[in-house]
Parts: C-alpha cells; sequence; structure tokens
C-alpha cells in the first residue's frame, strides 16, 4: 500500500490487472495480453487508500519482461531462432537509421502552436540509444522506460518519438 497521506493507484483496478494477466500467463496464446499492452497499462490514482505506484509499476516491469520471454520464446519455437533474430535484426536496423538523422530532423515536428518534446532532449537520448545499438554502449532498459523529456512549441511529435521508443524497448527485451 501507498504510505499514508500519499497518492497510489486504485486498488480494484491493480487486482482486476493482475487476475486477468495471471489468467493470460496461463494461456497457451498469452490470452490476448502482450508485453506491449502491459507496458502501457496505467491505472487511475487515487488519493489515499491505493498501492504503492513505486511497487506497481516494479511488478509491471517484471510482468512485461516474463511477457516478453514468452513471447520470444513462442517465436522462436514458431519461426525458428534464425529468423526471429533477423527480424530483430531489421527492426535495430532500421531504429539505427533513425536516429542516424541529422540532429533536429530525426522526428516529425508539431506545430509552432502545438507542445512536443524538446528536440535537445530527444537527440541527446537518441544518441545513447544508438551508441547502445552501434557500440553496444551501456543502456538499460529502464532507462528507455522511465525517460522524460522537457516539452516545448513545436518540438518533436510525442507520438512518433514514443513509438521509436516501445520498438527500442522490444528489440532490447528480445535480445535478453
Amino acid at each position: 500500500l501507498a504510505r499514508k497521506g500519499k497518492p497510489g493507484y486504485d486498488i480494484d483496478e491493480v487486482e482486476t490487472f493482475l487476475a486477468d494477466a495471471r489468467r493470460a500467463y496461463g494461456a497457451i496464446d498469452g490470452g490476448g495480453l502482450s508485453s506491449d499492452v502491459i507496458r502501457h497499462t496505467a491505472f487511475r490514482v487515487v488519493r489515499r487508500g491505493g498501492y504503492s505506484v513505486r511497487h506497481v509499476d516494479a511488478a509491471l516491469e517484471r510482468l512485461e519482461e516474463a511477457f516478453a520471454a514468452r513471447e520470444r520464446d513462442r517465436a522462436v519455437a514458431e519461426r525458428g531462432e534464425e529468423a526471429f533474430y533477423a527480424e530483430i535484426r531489421q527492426t535495430a536496423q532500421e531504429l539505427v537509421d533513425r536516429l542516424a538523422r541529422p540532429q533536429g530532423r530525426r522526428f516529425r515536428r508539431s506545430s509552432a502552436l502545438a507542445r512536443g518534446y524538446h528536440p535537445a532532449d530527444v537527440d541527446a537520448f537518441a544518441d545513447r540509444v544508438a551508441g547502445y545499438f552501434q557500440n553496444g554502449d551501456p543502456l538499460t532498459i529502464d532507462a528507455v522506460r522511465t525517460i522524460a523529456f522537457r516539452s516545448r512549441f513545436g518540438g518533436y511529435d510525442e507520438t512518433q518519438v514514443d513509438v521509436v521508443l516501445d520498438a527500442v524497448i522490444r528489440v532490447m527485451l528480445a535480445v535478453r
């Protein structure tokens, strides 16, 4: 539970999701739940009486990793290890190609009247990701999951950046 007086996640929502996740994990086909769905799961925050945000988020990360491992094993069994890793290498190459674009032009921009991610922040993190893929520089999945960018009018389109970050996480989980 969250500390007294601190906000937390709605207990009923968390319990319902975890029960569904247990059923899905026991299902042969994953029961419609995937590591991507888990990564995007969000719970309502309540002022009092909720579950600790930090602890639930940590549990979701472990659950995401468990589902990703199952998905990898299933894909290897269905398509073969060589085909699976060829697909992962292809995705990684597409990411490297995207991140090789000139700074300030790696992603679509939001309009001058709309907020987006600050390009300097995104470009700096993109360089870290490129270093991970090209040179084996250290980068953790948690660093990708928790990165936060400042916002700015006319910044990078948030949805496009988030889709790329999701792909980075998928590749990192696939090669664990």
